[in-house]
């Protein structure tokens, strides 16, 4: 055994080593930088204001399904907003406040949903 020519060839290996974990963090760095375009791609930006009124979404009425529930409870008024979209809410009839992220939050626009004649309605008259 040549111990010059082994120590050569360890060292081209440790080299190659080095090549492959620098290109496979190269890739990953590609690779969450796609996935963060794409997952940006989907969130909704809403601007809230403080003392806006806003529904919240349940994510837990599905462990309970009801067909004509909705899913997005009562109003609540916008305390704080921050620059990462978690809104602080307080309950109209309560005092307690908590924090939410800003997607499980709408506009509420107020008012009775007015009802209107269909089909079936007019045969009915």
């Amino acid at each position: 055994m040549d111990m010059d020519l082994a120590g050569e060839k360890r060292l081209l290996q440790l080299n190659e080593l080095d090549e492959f974990r620098l290109h496979a963090y190269e890739n990953a760095k590609l690779y969450k930088e796609k996935t963060k375009r794409w997952d940006d791609k989907y969130i909704q930006h809403c601007k809230f204001e403080l003392g806006q009124e806003v529904l919240l979404f349940n994510s837990r009425l599905k462990l309970f399904p009801r067909k004509l529930k909705s899913r997005w409870a009562d109003p609540f008024v916008v305390l704080s907003v921050t620059p990462h979209r978690t809104v602080e809410l307080r309950d109209i009839n309560s005092s307690g406040t908590f924090l939410v992220n800003g997607q499980r939050v709408r506009h509420y626009w107020g008012g009775d949903i007015k009802r209107h004649k269909t089909s079936l309605d007019l045969v009915d008259a």
